[in-house]
C-alpha cells in the first residue's frame, strides 16, 4: 500500500517555509490506518517491550493503537502543563519554535523496556526530549518508531548519535 499518498501536505503551516505533513487524512482512511498499525506491530511483535510511549498528540493515536494490539501499557508524553500529577519535563527546539514535554514521574518502572512512537521526525527535538525523559525515569529505549521521516532535517542522525534506532515507514525529501 502507498501510504505516502494518504498523507496531506500543507505548505507554510504553522509558519512560512514549513511543509506540514498531516496524517489526519491517513487516519480517516481505515485501510491506510490499519496498514500502518499492522506494519509497526509486525516489526515489534517479537521484541521485548514493556510499554509504548506516545508523544502528543498524533503519537498518542499511533502509540495507543500499537500498545493495544501488542497488549502493552501506554504512556503519554504530553505538552507542558497537561498532566495532572507530578511530572518530569524536558525542553527542546523545534524546526519552528521551542517547546516542553512532560511525563508523570511514576510512568515508567526502572528498567522497563519502552518503544517510543510519534507521527513524524523532523529535527528530532521532540523525540530526543522523549528519550531524555524516559532515561531520567530509568527506562530503556528499545526503538523509536515514526510514520514519517524528513531526512533533509537530519533527525535520524541525532537519534542514532545517542545510540538509539529509528524506524520510519515513509520519507519526504526536499520539498
Amino acid at each position: 500500500m502507498d501510504i505516502k499518498s494518504t498523507i496531506r501536505t500543507i505548505p507554510n503551516w504553522p509558519k512560512k517555509g514549513v511543509m506540514f505533513r498531516d496524517i489526519t487524512t491517513l487516519l480517516k482512511d481505515a485501510n491506510a490506518f490499519n496498514y500502518v498499525i499492522e506494519k509497526f506491530c509486525e516489526r515489534y511483535q517479537n521484541t521485548d517491550i514493556d510499554l509504548v510511549a506516545g508523544i502528543e498528540s498524533r503519537g498518542f493515536i499511533i502509540g495507543g493503537a500499537i500498545a493495544s494490539k501488542l497488549h502493552k501499557g501506554f504512556i503519554p508524553i504530553r505538552k507542558e502543563g497537561k498532566l495532572p500529577s507530578k511530572t518530569e519535563s524536558e525542553s527542546y527546539d523545534l524546526e519552528y519554535g521551542r517547546a516542553t514535554v512532560e511525563i508523570h514521574v511514576d510512568a515508567i518502572p526502572k528498567g522497563a523496556k519502552v518503544l517510543i512512537c510519534d507521527d513524524l521526525i523532523a529535527t528530532a527535538g521532540t523525540l530526543v526530549a522523549a528519550i531524555n525523559l524516559i532515561k531520567k525515569l530509568g527506562g530503556q529505549i528499545v526503538d523509536c518508531a515514526v510514520i514519517i521521516e524528513l531526512p533533509d532535517l537530519h533527525g535520524r542522525e541525532k537519534v542514532e548519535k545517542l545510540g538509539y534506532k529509528l524506524f520510519s515507514l515513509v520519507q519526504f525529501e526536499g520539498d
